[in-house]
Protein backbone atom coordinates (compact mmCIF):
# COMPACT_ATOMS: atom_id res chain seq x y z
CA UNK A 1 0.00 0.00 0.00
CA UNK A 2 1.29 2.84 -0.65
CA UNK A 3 1.24 6.28 1.03
CA UNK A 4 0.21 9.75 -0.93
CA UNK A 5 1.98 12.64 -0.06
CA UNK A 6 0.31 15.30 2.14
CA UNK A 7 -0.72 17.57 -0.60
CA UNK A 8 -2.80 14.52 -2.11
CA UNK A 9 -4.68 14.41 1.21
CA UNK A 10 -5.37 17.98 1.30
CA UNK A 11 -6.96 18.08 -1.75
CA UNK A 12 -9.24 15.31 -1.74
CA UNK A 13 -10.26 17.40 2.30
CA UNK A 14 -11.58 19.97 -0.09
CA UNK A 15 -13.04 18.09 -2.69
CA UNK A 16 -14.80 16.45 0.09
CA UNK A 17 -16.10 19.49 1.46
CA UNK A 18 -19.22 21.07 0.81
CA UNK A 19 -18.42 24.19 -1.37
CA UNK A 20 -20.27 26.47 0.62
CA UNK A 21 -18.43 25.80 3.32
CA UNK A 22 -15.47 26.19 1.34
CA UNK A 23 -16.31 29.65 0.27
CA UNK A 24 -16.94 30.69 3.60
CA UNK A 25 -13.91 29.61 4.53
CA UNK A 26 -11.96 31.24 1.91
CA UNK A 27 -13.87 34.56 2.61
CA UNK A 28 -12.52 34.24 6.45
CA UNK A 29 -9.73 33.46 4.90
CA UNK A 30 -9.45 36.66 2.92
CA UNK A 31 -10.67 38.81 5.76
CA UNK A 32 -8.21 37.75 8.16
CA UNK A 33 -5.14 38.61 5.41
CA UNK A 34 -7.10 42.14 4.72
CA UNK A 35 -6.69 43.05 8.75
CA UNK A 36 -3.09 41.91 8.82
CA UNK A 37 -2.66 44.27 6.13
CA UNK A 38 -4.40 47.01 7.70
CA UNK A 39 -2.79 46.55 10.85
CA UNK A 40 0.63 46.10 9.23
CA UNK A 41 0.37 49.35 7.18
CA UNK A 42 -0.87 51.36 10.45
CA UNK A 43 2.26 49.64 12.31
CA UNK A 44 4.62 51.07 10.10
CA UNK A 45 2.56 54.73 9.31
CA UNK A 46 1.15 53.70 6.25
CA UNK A 47 -2.31 53.47 7.06
CA UNK A 48 -5.38 55.33 7.01
CA UNK A 49 -3.77 57.96 9.43
CA UNK A 50 -1.23 58.32 6.87
CA UNK A 51 -3.44 59.06 4.16
CA UNK A 52 -5.16 61.54 5.32
CA UNK A 53 -1.60 63.64 6.44
CA UNK A 54 -0.51 63.09 2.97
CA UNK A 55 -3.75 65.11 2.20
CA UNK A 56 -3.01 67.42 4.12
CA UNK A 57 -0.12 68.34 2.46
CA UNK A 58 -0.19 71.36 0.05
CA UNK A 59 1.06 70.17 -3.47
CA UNK A 60 0.87 66.42 -3.12
CA UNK A 61 2.12 63.80 -5.14
CA UNK A 62 -1.17 62.49 -5.82
CA UNK A 63 -2.59 65.81 -7.26
CA UNK A 64 -4.73 66.63 -4.59
CA UNK A 65 -5.55 70.09 -3.44
CA UNK A 66 -4.18 73.36 -5.04
CA UNK A 67 -0.25 73.26 -4.17
CA UNK A 68 -0.89 77.07 -3.02
CA UNK A 69 -3.82 77.94 -1.89
CA UNK A 70 -4.63 81.31 -2.72
CA UNK A 71 -4.31 84.04 -0.29
CA UNK A 72 -8.29 84.62 -0.36
CA UNK A 73 -8.58 81.25 1.10
CA UNK A 74 -7.16 82.48 4.90
CA UNK A 75 -9.95 85.39 4.23
CA UNK A 76 -13.04 83.45 3.36
CA UNK A 77 -16.00 82.61 5.60
CA UNK A 78 -15.39 78.32 6.42
CA UNK A 79 -19.25 78.16 5.15
CA UNK A 80 -17.72 78.12 1.89
CA UNK A 81 -15.16 75.52 2.32
CA UNK A 82 -17.91 73.24 4.13
CA UNK A 83 -19.89 73.26 1.22
CA UNK A 84 -16.89 72.26 -1.17
CA UNK A 85 -16.32 69.93 1.17
CA UNK A 86 -19.98 68.66 1.28
CA UNK A 87 -19.61 68.15 -2.40
CA UNK A 88 -16.20 66.97 -2.57
CA UNK A 89 -17.53 63.92 -0.23
CA UNK A 90 -20.25 62.83 -2.73
CA UNK A 91 -17.53 62.28 -5.23
CA UNK A 92 -15.23 60.73 -2.85
CA UNK A 93 -18.32 58.48 -1.59
CA UNK A 94 -18.63 57.65 -5.23
CA UNK A 95 -14.78 56.49 -6.05
CA UNK A 96 -14.43 54.30 -2.77
CA UNK A 97 -15.24 50.73 -3.41
CA UNK A 98 -18.88 49.27 -3.01
CA UNK A 99 -18.32 45.62 -2.33
CA UNK A 100 -16.04 46.41 0.68
CA UNK A 101 -17.68 44.41 3.45
CA UNK A 102 -14.31 43.41 4.62
CA UNK A 103 -13.02 46.77 5.86
CA UNK A 104 -16.21 48.34 6.85
CA UNK A 105 -18.66 46.14 7.50
CA UNK A 106 -21.88 44.93 6.76
CA UNK A 107 -25.10 46.89 6.10
CA UNK A 108 -25.69 50.01 7.26
CA UNK A 109 -22.88 50.14 9.47
CA UNK A 110 -20.57 49.46 7.07
CA UNK A 111 -22.17 52.05 5.18
CA UNK A 112 -21.56 54.25 7.99
CA UNK A 113 -17.96 53.86 8.49
CA UNK A 114 -17.27 54.35 4.70
CA UNK A 115 -19.19 57.65 4.97
CA UNK A 116 -17.66 58.90 7.57
CA UNK A 117 -13.82 57.98 5.79
CA UNK A 118 -14.91 59.56 2.91
CA UNK A 119 -16.62 62.59 4.96
CA UNK A 120 -12.62 62.68 6.70
CA UNK A 121 -11.08 62.65 3.21
CA UNK A 122 -12.81 65.46 1.68
CA UNK A 123 -12.71 67.47 4.96
CA UNK A 124 -8.82 67.38 4.37
CA UNK A 125 -9.06 67.76 1.09
CA UNK A 126 -11.31 71.61 1.51
CA UNK A 127 -8.81 72.31 4.09
CA UNK A 128 -5.86 72.25 1.92
CA UNK A 129 -7.57 74.37 -0.48
CA UNK A 130 -10.29 71.98 -2.67
CA UNK A 131 -10.48 71.94 -6.39
CA UNK A 132 -11.52 75.56 -6.45
CA UNK A 133 -15.43 75.68 -5.86
CA UNK A 134 -15.16 77.45 -2.16
CA UNK A 135 -12.93 80.11 -4.05
CA UNK A 136 -14.53 80.72 -6.92
CA UNK A 137 -18.00 81.10 -4.61
CA UNK A 138 -16.46 83.29 -2.61
CA UNK A 139 -14.88 85.36 -5.57
CA UNK A 140 -18.54 86.02 -7.01
CA UNK A 141 -19.89 86.74 -3.63
CA UNK A 142 -17.12 89.78 -2.97
CA UNK A 143 -17.85 90.93 -6.96
CA UNK A 144 -21.33 90.85 -6.22
CA UNK A 145 -21.12 92.30 -2.92
CA UNK A 146 -19.12 95.27 -4.34
CA UNK A 147 -21.41 95.86 -7.46
CA UNK A 148 -19.23 94.17 -9.97
CA UNK A 149 -21.62 92.24 -11.29
CA UNK A 150 -25.10 93.92 -12.74
CA UNK A 151 -27.79 92.59 -11.08
CA UNK A 152 -29.48 90.25 -13.74
CA UNK A 153 -33.30 90.68 -11.91
CA UNK A 154 -35.73 92.54 -13.92
CA UNK A 155 -37.40 95.23 -14.31
CA UNK A 156 -41.12 95.55 -13.89
CA UNK A 157 -41.58 96.46 -18.07
CA UNK A 158 -38.82 93.50 -19.54
CA UNK A 159 -40.76 90.94 -17.00
CA UNK A 160 -44.02 92.47 -18.51
CA UNK A 161 -42.70 91.67 -22.12
CA UNK A 162 -41.48 88.34 -21.47
CA UNK A 163 -45.07 87.22 -20.19
CA UNK A 164 -46.68 88.89 -23.19
CA UNK A 165 -44.18 86.72 -25.72
CA UNK A 166 -44.86 83.38 -23.56
CA UNK A 167 -48.64 84.15 -23.58
CA UNK A 168 -48.69 84.83 -27.92
CA UNK A 169 -46.54 81.43 -28.36
CA UNK A 170 -48.68 79.62 -26.78
CA UNK A 171 -51.39 81.21 -28.75
CA UNK A 172 -49.62 79.92 -31.54
CA UNK A 173 -48.96 76.66 -30.40
CA UNK A 174 -52.27 76.33 -29.14
CA UNK A 175 -54.29 77.53 -31.97
CA UNK A 176 -56.16 75.65 -34.27
CA UNK A 177 -54.75 76.18 -38.26
CA UNK A 178 -57.34 77.74 -41.02
CA UNK A 179 -58.05 74.75 -42.47
CA UNK A 180 -58.71 72.82 -39.13
CA UNK A 181 -61.46 75.38 -38.13
CA UNK A 182 -63.41 75.01 -41.17
CA UNK A 183 -63.03 71.04 -41.31
CA UNK A 184 -64.60 71.40 -37.43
Amino acid sequence: MAISPPSDLVLDVVRAADPAEVQEAQAKLKANKAAFAANSLAEVGAGFGAALDIISTPGTKAGLGNPEPSKGVAKMPDEYRQFEAGILQNFVNSMLPSDSEQVYGKGSAGEFWKSMMAEQIADGMSRNGGIGIAEQMFSQALARSEGAVVNAATNESDRDRAMRMVTDFERQVLDLSPTDKGAA
